[in-house]
């Protein structure tokens, strides 16, 4: 797998409801994040990750773009808590050290029911 199928798949498998799996796959042992409302550990961002599973298990994910350079890999998506949801534009940055994921960096943006940008947030 290449560093982008690593990254897509690993945030697929955390936002299906399969975090652990996310975790056992493709997290390094060294793994930390930057998410500000959670502790900077991989237990407590997959714990938090599979407590939103279960609050939200008709969650949509979609990929939008994938960056790579170097080690770090770079994921623009749009995440729907429910189908109904309008949801956020996420950007998920990826450190990874050989084919491991070491660092996480997330970036959210609530998507507006009216905007005046006519190009749209996607």
């Amino acid at each position: 797998m290449t560093k982008k199928e690593i990254a897509q798949n690993f945030l697929k498998l955390a936002a299906n409801g399969h975090p652990h799996e996310a975790f056992r796959l493709h997290v390094s042992k060294d793994f930390k994040h930057h998410n500000a409302y959670f502790k900077g550990d991989a237990d407590t961002l997959m714990l938090a990750m599979e407590e939103s599973a279960r609050k939200n298990p008709n969650k949509i994910f979609n990929v939008h773009h994938i960056l790579e350079e170097d080690n770090i890999v770079a994921v623009h998506s749009h995440l729907k808590q429910t189908p109904a949801d309008a949801g956020f534009a996420v950007v998920h940055i990826l450190k990874f050290k050989a084919d491991k994921i070491i660092e996480l960096w997330d970036l959210g943006q609530q998507i507006p029911t009216e905007t005046v940008n006519e190009n749209g947030i996607f």
